[in-house]
């Protein structure tokens, strides 16, 4: 089993998944891979065009802790699921 660090999330503007939001496993200069836990697993994670996405950089120390250590596909889960919730709060 791969251990994953991330520091992004990135969240898609185009497309048939435009406004979901995934944890960036990897990255080139072209392209992003895409993991949400439900439809795009860490095994399968979705190959995307940067141009494709906008990536948020500046998270919460909380949420950059979780992201040092992802194994399974529970851990993004409560990754987005954290994130999102911290944004309903902010509000």
């Amino acid at each position: 089993m791969k251990e994953w660090k991330s520091e992004m999330l990135a969240i898609s503007r185009a497309g048939h998944d435009k406004d979901t939001l995934y944890v960036v496993l990897e990255s080139d200069e072209t392209y992003l891979w895409l993991a949400d836990g439900k439809r795009r697993l860490l095994e399968t994670p979705k190959k995307k065009k940067r141009k494709h996405v906008q990536v948020v950089k500046h998270l919460p120390e909380e949420i950059l802790a979780q992201m040092q250590s992802i194994t399974l596909d529970a851990h993004v889960k409560k990754i987005l699921k954290n994130y999102r919730s911290m944004q309903e709060n902010s509000l």
